[in-house]
């Protein structure tokens, strides 16, 4: 049984759900459209202002993709309506960020500035020039982006220098000592 899967998703105010033929799913808010094609042994009823899975069979695959369904239209309708974003910070002396336009020019230590261009759906904003805020309606994609983004200088262990999100925690390490 499939606890997340049987939970109904509450459609709000301003968020349209039209499911097509071959259980594609369009949703429809004040900040986009976001479309994605679902598995058909899962069986989504829009109801009033209630979304339903359903599953058509009780063998193993189908109950992975009951829940898995149920999860990825709730991220659609938040994303529609309240969207999704995520913070990093910059640590370390002379690293900084700045966006010009849908270019972020990143400056990590490096003998060349790093460009990363923003893909269409996705906002990045330097409020200072040791943080990046990264948002878009689309959940999996504003979590790639940033994951690229980080990747591009991760922080170490000994003084926390790097790229990290803002709630992340950074293992430290002690480092060495000086013999006595």
């Amino acid at each position: 049984m499939s606890r997340i899967g049987n939970k109904t998703i509450t459609i709000p105010a301003g968020v349209e759900i039209n499911v097509a033929a071959g259980n594609e799913v369009t949703v429809k808010g004040p900040k986009g459209t976001l479309t994605r094609q679902f598995s058909s042994l899962i069986e989504i009823k829009v109801e009033g202002t209630e979304v339903k899975c359903v599953r058509a069979n009780e063998e193993k695959h189908t109950k992975q993709l009951h829940g898995t369904t149920r999860a990825l239209i709730h991220n659609m309708i938040v994303g529609v309506s309240e969207g999704y974003s995520k913070t990093l910070e910059i640590e370390g002396i002379g690293y900084r960020a700045a966006v010009n336009g849908k270019t972020l020019t990143l400056n990590l230590g490096y003998s060349h500035d790093i460009n990363y261009t923003a893909e269409d759906g996705i906002t990045i904003e330097c409020p200072n020039a040791n943080t990046i805020v990264v948002s878009g309606i689309d959940k999996q994609r504003v979590g790639e982006v940033s994951a690229v983004i980080r990747g591009y200088r991760k922080p170490e262990p000994y003084k926390g220098k790097g790229i990290h999100y803002k709630d992340e925690h950074i293992r430290r390490k002690e480092g060495k000592t000086a013999a006595a």
